[in-house]
């Protein structure tokens, strides 16, 4: 008989207890590496970024460098909030990390006495060499099992604490950094402060998506004569996207021009050239310029966004309310703007 594979199996479940702990201990560590070199590397990102800003500013005054300042001071404030988070949460995922560790400790010792124990007490009956002997051992190394158990559930149960309470705070944690800084171009919420939520953000941008969807077929009437449900009677691409926009709460005039909804962009630090920033619900800007209607031609809200091409719904395309898809290029788009 094998005396250590008999103790083996009365330990069953607290050598589960103890396997499960070591596994969970080595994720957290692994997760609280992987936080420690995000906080890392953002920290260097916003120095970087810091840098490059001050040296722009060196050399370029002009009407946009000032909304080119408040944007990237914008930026480099959520990086700093989310570099700042990824330090806390890695404080939170160590002290997982040690409470883990402490619980497989626990578990480890109570398992390795109980198999020493056992695996003593069933070598005694079994060289006794009667089956009473025998049956003896087997009866109090079955006896000894709850003890065991009971203290690796314990370890189990206490650690299930820590990591409730760590889910807790990561969760709160996620909150305070959930928000659109960079774009919403309102106060954002660091400690202490208030600032708009991604969810708010992308609750904005389906409103004004599902806005524009419902009025989508929408035609002048009669047709070629310019006259609209959303502004005056003139080319009417601009009326329709800032009508939508309204409806979803934005805070901007009706605007006919299209070139002004990029300068209302530029002065709220929302504009932007740059055809990478572009999400659902911004607008995008056809031609090369906002100087005049020659250059800032037409305009669409952004419904989706899909690899090298971009699908808007445009009022005023075909005398209608339309959606049509793009290459997302600079060749057809001078800028957007973020709501």
């Amino acid at each position: 008989m094998d005396t250590r594979a008999m103790a083996r199996h009365f330990a069953e479940s607290m050598i589960g207890h103890r396997n499960s702990l070591a596994g969970k201990a080595e994720d957290a560590v692994k997760v609280q590496y992987a936080l420690h070199q995000t906080a890392s590397g953002l920290t260097d990102q916003h120095e970087d970024q810091r840098k490059a800003a001050r040296t722009v500013l060196e050399h370029w005054k002009g009407d946009n460098s000032e909304g080119f300042e408040k944007r990237s001071n914008r930026l480099a404030r959520q990086v700093r909030v989310t570099a700042d988070a990824a330090r806390d949460a890695e404080k939170i995922v160590a002290g997982v990390s040690s409470a883990l560790t402490t619980g497989h400790e626990r578990a480890r010792r109570a398992v390795d006495e109980y198999l020493d124990t056992a695996a003593r007490l069933l070598e005694t009956g079994k060289s006794v060499g009667t089956q009473a002997a025998l049956l003896k051992a087997v009866a109090q190394a079955a006896d000894l099992e709850p003890k065991y158990t009971k203290e690796t559930a314990a370890a189990v149960r206490h650690t299930r604490g820590e990591l409730e309470d760590a889910a807790r705070k990561l969760r709160a944690l996620e909150k305070e950094v959930e928000h659109d800084g960079v774009a919403d171009g309102r106060p954002e919420r660091t400690r202490g402060h208030t600032q708009p939520s991604h969810a708010r953000a992308r609750g904005r941008s389906r409103t004004i998506i599902s806005a524009a969807r419902h009025e989508l077929g929408t035609r002048e009437n009669p047709p070629g004569s310019n006259r609209n449900p959303y502004g005056p009677t003139a080319a009417w691409c601009s009326s329709f996207a800032t009508a939508m926009w309204r409806k979803a709460g934005v805070d901007i005039p009706l605007l006919p021009f299209t070139g002004d909804v990029f300068r209302w962009g530029q002065k709220h630090g929302k504009a932007y050239t740059n055809l990478g920033a572009v999400r659902p619900g911004d607008v995008l800007l056809f031609g090369t310029g906002p100087s005049s209607a020659a250059t800032s031609k037409h305009i669409g809200i952004v419904e989706k966004v899909s690899g090298g091409t971009v699908t808007l719904i445009e009022g005023n395309s075909g005398d209608s309310v339309r959606r049509n898809t793009h290459r997302l290029s600079s060749a057809t788009f001078y800028g957007g703007v973020h709501p």
